[in-house]
């Protein structure tokens, strides 16, 4: 999940009452209730689950939509959620049959039906959105429904595919409302999840608990305003003046080396997390970056440290894999193949692939974030301080930047990532694999191979030989290189509880579990 998590943020002034019916069934208590503000810095692209793939869609899409399957914080399984029961039928892990639940309801009143699963499902797949999540479902062969069973039939083994029906990919949206073909435009929400969407506008977005919600959680939550901001250095003083009670993604690096988890007025949840972040290469014909020796040059100049250390104060851990540490089948192929920046192995392989130095190409970047700018200056640094490359540096709006990398108006351009589930196979197919949500033209069969071999088996810890591999072939074709990946903090009030139970690193919001104390 693009961490960026993929923002087409239509601009909305428009309160929007979710229908009359809905409010009717909404206890006073809550109603009247002050809601618990919460900041952040990411973005909602799309109030439509088949055309977002980003961490800050996903993360409302938690809260407003449902999925047959969800997990628990700090869970690597997922239980159900809209369904009543989840399971593969046979050894061959390439049918997978859900039992929906029978007491479910979308917030416009409509029964939620197996059909409506179906349909969610097909309709991703179909409309294929260039900054949608469609790639999750490559290896959907079809759904068929009978009654409230849903069964999955895959055109090859899959054992991550019940993780993929927990992710905002599957979330469920009423079939009588969101077009088969397009994406359903404006500010109206028709989910079944733990929370109504009240009103969305172009900064913030205000939600109440659903009283018709069944499903995992026990008790839905309370009323929450979240606040969305262009900038950290704006978060960060609605946070000081007290305009919001809960942060998280992203305050200033500067802000986070200064927070004291021992100050009785605050409450600081320091997780370790799976972001990540890369410097992704257009490698389509016609590229400057089109020959891998000149993508394994600038892998051979890269310093990490200077940039973990310089651009994040420290707040990032240098990586060197596609895969962070802390998940299964990590390695460190790009700290094997270049250990240490080398200006002459960057001139050789330059010369092999006979190309002209100082080789010019663009480099952008996603515009608002200031250590973004100050990432872009430092690998630009040392990029040119070699004498062979010179770096053109662009920027862009969220909406303008995805347009840009997705049509290949970028040679080089920098990119975050959240995992979808807690599995390794979240930073292969979608990153490197065919089809890839990075739009660079990256395609291995040797790629897709080592992918499908990976999936084959439920006991995961089977896979790390291929993962490992993957890795390597990674460092090998360069399509992209790892820069840093980084802890997750959330930071709320002494007033507020359950903020540790917001987030575990994974972006899924958890916005139920905040209370006031």
């Amino acid at each position: 999940m693009r961490s960026i998590r993929l923002r087409i943020l239509a601009i909305f002034a428009v309160l929007i009452i979710v229908g009359v019916g809905a409010w009717q069934l909404l206890p006073s208590d809550e109603t009247d209730r002050d809601p618990i503000t919460v900041g952040t810095t990411d973005e909602v692209t799309s109030l439509d689950p088949a055309g977002a793939y980003d961490a800050g869609s996903w993360s409302l899409f938690n809260n407003i939509y449902q999925t047959l399957l969800t997990f628990r914080t700090g869970a690597i399984v997922p239980e159900p959620d809209a369904a009543e029961s989840c399971g593969y039928i046979g050894q061959k892990l390439q049918t997978y049959q859900c039992k929906l639940r029978d007491d479910l309801t979308f917030s416009n009143g409509r029964e939620v039906t197996a059909e409506d699963v179906k349909y969610s499902i097909e309709r991703v797949i179909n409309i294929n959105s260039d900054v949608g999540p469609a790639v999750l479902f490559a290896n959907l062969k079809s759904v068929v429904t009978k009654g409230r069973t849903i069964t999955f039939n895959l055109s090859t083994r899959d054992a991550t595919f019940p993780q993929i029906l927990a992710t905002g990919a599957a979330a469920i949206v009423d079939r009588e409302v969101y077009p088969a073909k397009e994406l359903r435009t404006g500010t109206k929400v028709d989910g079944s999840g733990s929370y109504l969407l009240k009103s969305f506008r172009d900064d913030s977005i205000e939600l109440v608990p659903n009283p018709r919600y069944e499903g995992a959680i026990s008790k839905t939550g309370v009323p929450v305003t979240v606040r969305y901001y262009k900038e950290p250095e704006a978060l960060l003083a609605a946070w000081k003046s007290g305009q919001v009670e809960v942060t998280h993604r992203q305050l200033t690096p500067e802000a986070v080396t200064e927070l004291n988890p021992g100050d009785p007025d605050l409450h600081v949840t320091e997780a370790d997390s799976s972001e990540t972040r890369n410097l992704v290469f257009n490698v389509r014909a016609g590229s400057p970056l089109a020959d891998k020796r000149v993508r394994q040059a600038i892998a051979s100049v890269i310093d990490r440290g200077q940039l973990a250390a310089g651009a994040y104060k420290g707040t990032v851990e240098p990586l060197y894999s596609l895969i962070p540490q802390g998940v299964l089948g990590h390695s460190t192929p790009f700290f094997d193949a270049y250990p240490s920046p080398d200006t002459e192995r960057a001139r050789t392989l330059l010369q092999e692939a006979g190309v002209q130095t100082p080789l010019h190409f663009t480099f952008a970047y996603r515009a608002g974030d200031t250590a973004y700018v100050a990432e872009t200056k430092e690998l630009r640094r040392q990029l040119e301080a070699t004498g062979l490359f010179k770096v053109t540096v662009k920027s862009a709006e969220w909406q303008e930047y995805q347009k840009g990398y997705t049509s290949g108006k970028y040679d080089a351009f920098t990119l975050g990532w959240l995992p979808d589930y807690p599995d390794p196979d979240t930073f292969s197919q979608p990153l490197v694999g065919r089809s890839n949500t990075l739009h660079n033209g990256y395609v291995s069969k040797k790629m897709d191979e080592l992918i499908a071999d990976t999936l084959q088996y439920s006991d995961r810890s089977r896979t790390s030989a291929d993962f490992k591999e993957i890795q390597e072939l990674v460092a090998e074709d360069v399509p992209l290189v790892p820069l840093w990946q980084k802890k997750d903090y959330v930071v709320s009030t002494g007033e507020i509880s359950g903020s540790q139970y917001l987030s575990d690193g994974t972006g899924i919001w958890r916005l139920w579990e905040l209370k006031r104390i």
